[in-house]
């Protein structure tokens, strides 16, 4: 659940979003709509729950994730309101600046409560997903809090990505907001800038020990171009060298790393089987242009980690 948004992509560097430029798009995008591209395309039975408004980006969205399955039958359409949108300007270090327009765009207006409570569970869920993304906004936290906890309560487990937005760091709310997801997830999957705010000092031994003694059943890190580390309640362990990959566009390659490590934990995968197949996701992931576009299917996966050693 969560926000979907369209993203354009400035086609100049260091731009800052401050001057004329062209830029490319409309690309499908927003880290849960990511998330859950990802997870159909490794074989998830899938389903989402959020807003597009009734123009041609809403369009881009729905019909992208249709068309690999995923049931929209808790995507709404708002008549009246635009559909989500992102711009990012890319700096010559990699780093990104972006432009967002979520919480007075449809993105913000997904079902909540009771709607959505109940739908979820006829699905027969899993895991259900949120990203530290979706918790920028009051009204789409408060939400994401209650269907999760209400879910959590249901045996339905809790997938969460921190995202952490530095920017929002000095709201009390929004770190209650984290800590209180925090408490209740099943998998936990912190990036290691995530890692750095919300367990400082402290190395992956010592906060995945300490999140699997509160109920978490998997704390697994990702650290980018080191590649990822992870660790389960049963005892399993595992750590994997990132691929070396050209960058194209680094958007997204966190989104597709976690979908494809929850979709094949639930599947049945062991644990180290489903973190290889999550780094290899996250590698295919920054090698085409758009936040989507380099997601990845199984097929793909498996043919990529053939050609490794």
């Amino acid at each position: 659940m969560g926000e979907l948004l369209v993203e354009f992509v400035c086609t100049d560097k260091n731009t800052g979003n401050l001057r004329a430029a062209s830029y490319v798009g409309p690309f499908a995008s927003g880290a849960p709509g990511i998330f859950i591209d990802q997870a159909a395309r490794v074989g998830a039975r899938t389903i989402f729950s959020g807003a597009v408004g009734d123009d041609a980006f809403g369009r881009v969205l729905s019909e992208r994730l249709r068309g690999v399955g995923v049931s929209d039958t808790l995507i709404r359409t708002v008549k009246g309101i635009p559909t989500g949108s992102a711009f990012v300007a890319y700096n010559s270090d990699g780093s990104r600046e972006f432009v967002f327009n979520i919480a007075h765009s449809a993105a913000s207006s997904f079902p909540v409560a009771g709607e959505a409570i109940d739908a979820l569970a006829a699905f027969d869920l899993a895991a259900f997903h949120i990203s530290g993304s979706t918790l920028g906004d009051a009204r789409m936290a408060a939400a994401a809090l209650d269907i999760c906890r209400a879910l959590h309560g249901r045996g339905v487990g809790i997938s969460f990505d921190p995202n952490i937005r530095k920017e929002l760091l000095a709201d009390p709310a929004y770190l209650d907001t984290v800590k209180a997801l925090l408490a209740i997830s099943t998998f936990v999957l912190p990036s290691a800038e995530d890692a750095a705010v919300l367990f400082p000092g402290e190395s992956f031994e010592d906060f995945s020990q300490r999140l699997l003694a509160q109920g978490a059943r998997y704390v697994v890190l990702k650290r980018g171009e080191e590649g990822c580390i992870g660790a389960g309640q049963g005892g399993e362990s595992a750590c994997f060298a990132a691929h070396p990959v050209e960058v194209v566009d680094p958007t997204g390659a966190g989104d597709c790393f976690c979908a494809t490590f929850v979709a094949r934990i639930v599947s049945g995968a062991s644990f180290s089987d489903a973190l290889r197949y999550a780094n290899a996701a996250g590698a295919l992931a920054v090698g085409k242009l758009g936040p989507m576009e380099g997601n990845s299917s199984l097929a793909e996966i498996e043919a990529f980690l053939a050609g490794r050693p």
